[in-house]
């Protein structure tokens, strides 16, 4: 048997703290199915609901998923195909929905196909067949070892259809492959200035600094190409909505029948003198170019003064990463703990407390008044100083003070209105309000949030899943235009010392958290569930070395089934709670 097959590492050392290895996958071109024993099992034993990983026999490290769902048994997959999870840990929904426990990750138990992000890739299913007193499954090796079977996107596009879309990031990604995937047969163009490279894992960027094309790129560039995709590299100017054209920075012109809006977000800047790209070894963190050039001024020994404006996601995720490098990390944040504003001020005082083990310093209620440049005065950052008068220096100064919605190019266009934050007005199908065949997904859209506390209130969500989401929702419409626009919860994680996890949002605020579980960092001890609550409500949920609390919560947050703040406090376990086949979201 031969077979041709693409390798592709992911090193989760950073990205996975609880599970540091690394996943192998195997694309295999070509093989042939075959019936292979199940390890120890003379019958399969399961109830509705009920999950078990079993090793196949005859196969090193092979392993499947078998499964009960309305009294039929399936077999798939063991591993999500996003980092490579075990799905035992998983949620099983009475509707049929298989989730991970540490992304959010979701698949249809029936096909294995990708109902929510992150995941790209289906999970594989293989046919079950019980005889002379084992259990065997029927599939190909190379398919068993992969744990996914390829999603086949290859096309050559034809009739009127033209899909332009704005953007080249997590957004961009779940548009265009969803509408492959579900059968999209017209051009697809995306145009970005990033467009020198294939969609990218943005979370390796902060979590990890990875430097590499290949090893942050989802795809190969072949595999757009073999999908009919055309990625271009270029800057959008402006878009022309009456005459339905897309114009860019080089002077070409783009046509379009529907046009999807994911230009992303700008990282800010500090409007302060030495911190506003006056001076060099200054960046912001959005981009891989943003990462070579951090990691270009770092070097590799070690041993460098580097200073972390902002205490949110990305200043925490990047002093952790440049800390275990072996590198003097200084954080400075305004509010008393990390991520207080997201997180509270009790589970803010974690997160910090796990990278001051990994060796950062932090100034927390502290302001920035100045950058100064290297006493050498060749134009590099040499110091920071804070409104108090301390004196930090610096070698590389990373500036993690938020982003913008990357919408300039529509500033000026008198066929839409922007928000004041710049970001674009949506529906529930991330349709532009007012123009036809236009939608807006990821950091550029406000749209209206129906998860707990929500009530349809507007929302601007900056996170790559929420932005994969909505991309494959766009897709789902314009695939198939009577259908009615699928709700999600957001997840979100972290790579904080210990893997966080997080689900829902807050568009109200919350005024109490109730914390179940260890928080004892100084062993080591730390693992928790925090609930955010809005008077009874609860409206988003933290955890941390407690897979799949996260997961379940969301699963049970879709379906109006989540427990109240009064239940919690009083030592209800959500994990004992059933998910309800009703969604009501």
């Amino acid at each position: 048997m031969s077979s041709d097959a693409l390798h592709v590492h992911v090193d989760t050392q950073m990205l996975e703290d609880t599970y540091a290895e690394v996943f192998t996958f195997s694309v295999t071109t070509r093989a042939m199915a075959t019936e292979y024993k199940l390890k120890g099992l003379t019958s399969i034993d399961l109830k509705n609901g009920q999950k078990q990983e079993v090793e196949v026999e005859g196969i090193e490290s092979g392993k499947i998923l078998l499964l009960k769902h309305k009294d039929e048994v399936h077999a798939m997959s063991s591993n999500c195909t996003h980092y490579g999870a075990p799905m035992v840990k998983g949620v099983l929904t009475p509707g049929g929905r298989l989730t991970c426990a540490w992304h959010g990750a979701c698949f249809k138990v029936s096909t294995g196909d990708v109902e929510d992000a992150p995941a790209l890739d289906p999970l594989a299913k293989f046919e079950v067949i019980e005889k002379d007193g084992g259990v065997y499954i029927k599939g190909e090796e190379s398919t068993i070892k992969s744990s996914k079977r390829t999603l086949n996107i290859k096309c050559s596009p034809k009739g009127q259809e033209k899909v332009v879309v704005v953007g080249n990031g997590s957004g961009a990604l779940g548009a265009v492959e969803g509408l492959r995937g579900g059968g999209f047969t017209g051009s697809i163009t995306c145009v970005s200035k990033e467009g020198a490279h294939p969609p990218i894992d943005r979370t390796k960027l902060s979590k990890a600094l990875m430097t590499d094309p290949s090893a942050v790129s989802w795809r190969k560039p072949e595999f757009y190409k073999e999908g009919g995709i055309d990625i271009v590299q270029d800057t959008v100017t402006s878009v022309d909505f009456n005459a339905k054209k897309v114009k860019t920075q080089s002077g070409k012109e783009h046509d379009y029948t529907k046009l999807i809006l994911a230009s992303g977000g700008l990282p800010n800047m500090l409007p302060i003198s030495g911190l506003k790209g006056d001076l060099s070894n200054v960046f912001p963190l959005r981009s891989l170019e943003n990462t070579q050039a951090i990691m270009g001024a770092a070097g590799s020994e070690g041993g460098k003064k580097i200073v972390v404006v902002g205490s949110s996601f990305i200043g925490m995720e990047v002093a952790n990463c440049l800390a275990s490098q072996k590198h003097e990390v200084h954080v400075i944040g305004m509010e008393s703990e990390p991520m207080e504003r997201v997180m509270g001020a009790k589970v803010g005082s974690i997160f910090r407390k796990l990278l001051e083990k990994n060796g950062v310093k932090f100034h927390m209620g502290a302001s920035v008044e100045s950058g100064k440049e290297s006493s050498s005065k060749n134009g590099q950052i040499g110091s920071v100083t804070l409104k108090d008068g301390t004196e930090l220096q610096a070698d590389i100064v990373v500036e993690g003070v938020g982003i913008r919605p990357s919408t300039d190019y529509l500033k000026d266009n008198s066929s839409i209105q922007l928000e004041k934050d710049g970001s674009l007005s949506v529906d529930e199908s991330f349709a532009v309000k007012g123009l036809k065949n236009v939608y807006a997904i990821g950091d550029i859209a406000t749209y209206p949030y129906h998860g707990p506390g929500g009530n349809g209130k507007p929302v601007r969500i900056e996170h790559w899943n929420v932005a994969q989401n909505s991309g494959r929702s766009v897709a789902r419409s314009i695939n198939d235009p009577g259908s009615a626009p699928k709700a999600f919860i957001p997840i979100f994680w972290s790579a904080l010392g210990s893997q966080l996890r997080y689900c829902g949002n807050t568009p109200n605020g919350w005024d109490d958290v109730v914390i179940q579980g260890e928080t004892d960092v100084s062993e080591g001890k730390q693992s928790f569930v925090a609930y955010f609550t809005k008077g009874d409500e609860v409206q988003a949920v933290a955890s941390m070395m407690k897979d799949p609390y996260m997961t379940q919560s969301a699963e049970l947050m879709r379906r109006g089934n989540m427990p109240g703040k009064s239940d919690l406090s009083k030592g209800v376990d959500i994990m004992e709670v059933s998910v309800p086949a009703e969604v009501k979201m």
